[in-house]
């Protein structure tokens, strides 16, 4: 048995497909000035071969996929087009008398690095997406092949060290029944496409690859993050009336898309939202019921470009998100970026704990131009939807007021230029930083919500960091601490009339839907094709019985002890 991390649910039997890796061997020798032409030759060739065979890769997604799993190799194309990236190669090649293919690794090593270091889970697995159009351009620099998963003869488990977005892309849908990875986190690529297709994937497994064979027996339980390799008759029996009964599950979920997230007895609704990162995100949203958009990340539009995108540009995204949406509400988060995340358009300096530095809505205070760029951009789509405004690592009462006087400041400007938008559009924080829900009371009188971001919450409460693999068995949502801090967040706000949301990953987690809400959270944003998930718990409980686990859950000692209470009420819930 091998354990990784469930990154797509599900269960599927089969046999497996390993997909070898092609070796990239890289010549590092030196050339001489009469060589620089051939080599920037050589770079010309296969960057123009590349683009080709994304063009190519680009139209079966579209055919395939739909345009906005297409998406991603738009993005690829566009990498090869940045004149920024092109023209560093050229310079190292020209100027440190390197071959082609030498500068081309160094130069997506840097980015690849980069975007790894980074804290946000979403842009940190975007590494890959370099790393992917890097190799296709080492591999047309050296000839060496581009396998393909488009040519399968019967159904198969893939196995692999990674799959990219262009092995995705191109392989058999039909034919492929689930992926077993050695490298990535829920948030990669693969675990991202295989949750759009709906076939379970595990990730994180180390070497599996190097210890499968082609035709080996796999059993992949996506549920929880296990793969076997050749199992015996008991385990291969009890996993087909599993697969048998999870299939059931599924089809049970999709009935509830429509249905209102309620407690059995009525007498509690809350709203389940989607989190998303661009206008493209919102047709999974729809398609998975979401009843709005509890976090719009729109660092988004800043990353990978020389320039700030300017008012104009924003506002046609947000525009398109709140039309698309319209009546359901979008919660759009200022600018998330500094400290880790940096933007190439900015001078941003290096510090020693990015983590706890220059960054979000401190940055922006910072740069009051930007910040009032951007709310001008909401202001003016705010008049096409229902809109509200949300600032990010907010520590106390005084950023909040002065992110509202250069928002009065924008609403005036647009008032004088006739320029229509929602007067009454609402104003919220995220409550992130473990100061701000500890104030929340004060903090209540100055906003219109409150959105909890549980995974930075945590980190912070705890003084864990998740992506150190050493501590992160410490980073734990069910801590007593990180509880009490939610409940004192959801009561301050519910005292002043105020809402209170979450849109952390906790927010998408089954397992703590009967605590969430018990203690009185009223809406909670996730990932789009976790929301059936959660309502089908939230749909199983009647508000007393959600009421008196999160009263139980506060009176426990343990994280431990929480999730196995969690379990039992889930477990009897499915008998």
């Amino acid at each position: 048995m091998y354990q990784g991390i469930a990154a797509s649910p599900g269960i599927e039997i089969g046999k497996a497909f390993v997909l070898k890796e092609s070796e990239i061997v890289i010549r590092v020798t030196s050339i001489t000035e009469d060589d620089i032409p051939a080599e920037i030759d050589r770079l010309e060739g296969a960057l123009a071969k590349s683009r080709e065979q994304l063009l190519r890769v680009k139209e079966k997604a579209e055919k395939e996929l739909g345009p906005d799993k297409a998406q991603i190799f738009e993005a690829h194309i566009m990498v090869l087009d940045d004149p920024i990236f092109l023209d560093e190669i050229r310079e190292k090649i020209k100027s440190e008398r390197i071959t082609a293919d030498n500068a081309v690794h160094q130069v997506v090593e840097k980015y690849v690095g980069m975007f790894e270091n980074m804290e946000d889970e979403y842009l940190k697995e975007r590494a890959a997406d370099i790393k992917d159009v890097g190799d296709r351009i080492l591999k047309n620099i050296l000839g060496v092949p581009i396998q393909s998963l488009a040519d399968l003869s019967e159904d198969v488990i893939v196995v692999a060290k990674d799959l990219t977005p262009s092995d995705t892309a191109q392989m058999d849908k039909e034919k492929v029944k689930a992926f077993a990875t050695d490298m990535g986190g829920r948030t990669s690529h693969t675990a991202i496409m295989a949750r759009s297709l709906e076939i379970p994937a595990v990730v994180g497994l180390g070497f599996l690859s190097k210890e499968v064979n082609d035709g080996d027996t796999v059993i992949i339980d996506g549920n929880k993050g296990i793969v076997y390799v050749n199992p015996d008759e008991e385990t291969l029996r009890r996993y087909h009336a599993l697969r048998l009964d999870y299939i059931r599950y599924r089809e049970e979920l999709k009935k509830l898309r429509d249905l209102p997230a309620e407690t059995r007895d009525g007498a509690r609704r809350v709203e389940l939202s989607a989190n998303i990162g661009t206008p493209k995100d919102v047709r999974g949203a729809l398609e998975n019921g979401a009843e709005g958009i509890g976090l719009y990340r729109t660092e988004f539009l800043y990353m990978d470009r020389e320039n700030l995108p300017d008012e104009e540009e924003q506002f046609q995204a947000y525009k398109q998100v709140a039309e698309a949406m319209n009546p359901r509400p979008v919660i759009i988060r200022t600018l998330d970026i500094g400290g880790d995340k940096k933007l190439p358009s900015l001078d941003m300096p290096e510090e020693l704990n990015p983590f706890l530095g220059w960054r979000a809505i401190r940055m922006c205070l910072d740069r009051p131009h930007i910040l009032k760029i951007q709310l001008r951009a909401i202001l003016r789509a705010s008049h096409y939807g229902n809109i509200k405004i949300m600032y990010p690592m907010i520590s106390g009462i005084d950023e909040i007021r002065k992110a509202n006087a250069i928002l009065e400041e924008a609403k005036n400007e647009l008032r004088q230029e006739g320029v229509p938008f929602d007067e009454n559009l609402e104003v919220g924080i995220m409550v992130e930083i473990p100061s701000a829900a500890v104030i929340a009371d004060i903090l209540a009188k100055e906003v219109d919500f409150f959105s909890i971001g549980t995974n930075d919450l945590i980190q912070y409460t705890l003084a864990v960091d998740r992506m150190n693999e050493k501590i992160a068995h410490l980073y734990e949502p069910f801590h007593p601490a990180v509880l009490r801090l939610i409940k004192n967040v959801i009561d301050a706000s519910h005292k002043a009339g105020k809402w209170t949301g979450m849109c952390g990953e906790m927010a998408g987690d089954p397992l703590a839907a009967p605590i969430l809400l018990g203690l009185g959270l009223d809406e909670f944003s996730m990932s789009a094709t976790s929301i059936s998930q959660v309502k089908k718990v939230i749909r199983s409980l009647t508000y007393d019985q959600a009421k008196q686990i999160a009263a139980k859950a506060l009176e426990m000692e343990s994280a431990d002890e929480i999730k196995k209470m969690l379990h039992e009420v889930l477990e009897e819930k499915e008998n």
